[in-house]
C-alpha cells in the first residue's frame, strides 16, 4: 500500500502553490548571495548566451541559405548552456528574486533586489560586450561567419524604439514562465522545457535584453549602428523584458496563491 501511496505522489504535479514556494525559496537564495558571486556567475552567463547568436548563425552559414524554423532552434543552444548550467541571467531574475519579495514586503529586501538586478545586468553585458570585442576587433571567426552574425543582428537590433518595447514583453513573460514550469519538469523534461520556451521567443522575433546585447554591440563596434542607438535597444529590451517577467507574469502568480491556506 505504501508503495502505491509513494508512486502517486511522486507523480503527482506540482501545484500552484508549491511551486511558487520553490521557486520563492532560490529567490531567497539568490538575495542572499554575496554580490561578487553573483557578479561572477553573471559574467559566465553573459559569455555563454552568445552561444545563441553563434549557433543561429553557424547553421545559416553552413546550410548556405535562410531556413528561419532550423536556424532558429541555434538560438535555444545559449539558453540550454546558461540555465543548466545555473548562471545568472538576468531576465530569469525578473520572477526568481521578486516571488519572494511579493510575499513578504521589506525595504531591505527591495533594494537588495534592485542591486542584484544591476550587478547581474551589468556583468551580463560585459560578458556579451568581451565576446563581441573579440569576434569584430581580432578575427576569431572567418569574414563571411561574421557577416552572418551581422545580417542576423541588423534584423533583430536595427528597429523602432517601440517594435523592441514591445516586442521584449512577451520574451519577459516566456522566460518567467519557464522558471515557473522548470520545477515541474523532471528528469531530461528540463532540457525540452528551455528549448521549447526559448525557440518560441526566437521564432516570434521577440527582444531579450541579453542575447540581443551581443548583437547591438556586434553592430556597434562594427560602426554600423550609433551608441546612442545601443542604448536604445537596450533600454527598450530591458523595459519591456521586466513588465513581462515581473509585472504581468510574477504578478499573476502572486495573486493566484496569495488567498491560499
Amino acid at each position: 500500500m505504501n508503495n502505491g501511496y509513494d508512486a502517486v505522489e511522486e507523480n503527482r504535479r506540482l501545484n500552484s502553490k508549491t511551486i511558487y514556494e520553490i521557486i520563492s525559496a532560490e529567490g531567497r537564495e539568490e538575495l542572499a548571495r554575496p554580490l561578487p558571486s553573483l557578479g561572477w556567475s553573471g559574467l559566465a552567463a553573459g559569455l555563454c548566451i552568445t552561444f545563441s547568436l553563434f549557433c543561429e548563425g553557424f547553421i545559416r552559414h553552413h546550410l548556405n541559405e535562410e531556413n528561419f524554423l532550423l536556424e532558429n532552434l541555434g538560438y535555444t543552444f545559449g539558453f540550454v548552456i546558461v540555465i543548466i548550467a545555473r548562471l545568472q541571467l538576468f531576465t530569469e531574475n525578473t520572477i526568481t528574486v521578486v516571488l519572494p519579495i511579493l510575499k513578504k514586503r521589506s525595504m531591505w529586501s527591495f533594494i537588495r533586489m534592485l542591486k542584484l538586478w544591476g550587478v547581474v545586468l551589468l556583468t551580463n553585458f560585459i560578458g556579451t560586450f568581451i565576446v563581441a570585442f573579440l569576434v569584430t576587433q581580432y578575427s576569431m571567426i572567418d569574414a563571411d561567419l561574421l557577416n552572418t552574425f551581422t545580417e542576423i543582428s541588423i534584423n533583430a537590433v536595427d528597429q523602432p524604439f517601440n517594435t523592441i518595447f514591445k516586442s521584449a514583453i512577451p520574451a519577459g513573460f516566456l522566460i518567467a514562465c519557464l522558471v515557473w514550469l522548470l520545477p515541474s519538469a523532471r528528469g531530461g523534461a528540463e532540457f525540452w522545457v528551455i528549448v521549447m520556451m526559448t525557440y518560441i521567443i526566437a521564432i516570434g522575433d521577440f527582444a531579450h535584453i541579453v542575447a540581443g546585447s551581443v548583437e547591438a554591440f556586434i553592430l556597434l563596434l562594427q560602426g554600423l549602428i550609433t551608441l546612442q542607438q545601443t542604448a536604445g535597444y537596450l533600454f527598450a529590451a530591458c523595459a519591456g523584458n521586466i513588465i513581462g517577467g515581473t509585472f504581468l507574469f510574477a504578478l499573476l502568480a502572486y495573486n493566484q496563491i496569495k488567498d491560499d491556506r
